[in-house]
């Protein structure tokens, strides 16, 4: 459930929709998820003078359709919410002219599609988004992930190789700690605007932080001097 506050009416409106339609989602797209992506489309667009309406609009909209990591149709997601939220904006009161231009930067929105946004309203989404899948946020949202998607071969991290000093293939999809490299740790560098993109560096940095610190305390003590 969208529970802060909300900058215009037509948010309220848009809100209560979004919420009517939304069923039980896992904890990394949840209701929270949206309120922070939404506040950060209307700080983005507030700073760079773009109508902060339609930022917030997108924000809300751009999550309805969740589609499982795991799923072959995973790249899909942001197309189906771009066109789920068409008829939810209309009831909401927007003219058909914001509508699609919503739809277009929520159809470009997802890092697995690999879509350029094709507006600024695009580009202050994807930051918003991405913003919200890297930091301290964004590490809690990867090991919800991996619950979601765990099978019996599934862990945390691969034993003999936590924190990926060895070359080696990649496998999120059984090992949590990969994702960070797969996808987390390459999203600062992607950002468009500076303030996202200052942000993007703090939390990046506090990923690198994060693994560090991982590493460190699943280390085997009998082959540490420090623990000896």
């Amino acid at each position: 459930m969208i529970r802060t506050d909300l900058r215009f009416p037509r948010h309220e409106k848009l809100a209560a929709l979004v919420d009517a339609q939304t069923q039980a989602l896992q904890l990394a797209h949840d209701g929270l998820h949206v309120e922070r992506v939404y506040r950060w489309c209307i700080h983005l667009a507030d700073h760079y003078q773009y109508d902060t309406d339609i930022a917030g609009a997108c924000g809300l909209v751009h999550d309805l359709v969740h589609i499982p990591k795991d799923s072959p149709d995973r790249p899909l997601g942001s197309e189906q919410s771009a066109l789920a939220s068409q008829s939810l904006m209309r009831d909401a009161g927007y003219a058909d002219e914001d509508c699609q231009a919503v739809v277009e930067a929520v159809r470009t929105c997802s890092w697995s599609r690999g879509l350029e946004a094709t507006s600024d309203l695009g580009r202050i989404l994807q930051d918003a988004d991405r913003l919200d899948s890297i930091g301290a946020v964004g590490a809690a949202r990867c090991f919800s992930c991996a619950q979601e998607i765990a099978d019996k071969d599934s862990q945390f991290y691969m034993p003999s190789d936590p924190n990926f000093a060895n070359e080696r293939e990649l496998d999120d999809r059984h090992h949590a700690v990969d994702h960070f490299h797969a996808k987390l740790l390459k999203l600062a560098e992607g950002m468009h605007f500076p303030i996202a993109q200052a942000e993007a560096e703090r939390r990046h940095q506090a990923m690198l932080d994060f693994l560090q610190q991982f590493a460190a305390d699943v280390r085997d003590p009998s082959q540490d001097q420090s623990c000896q």
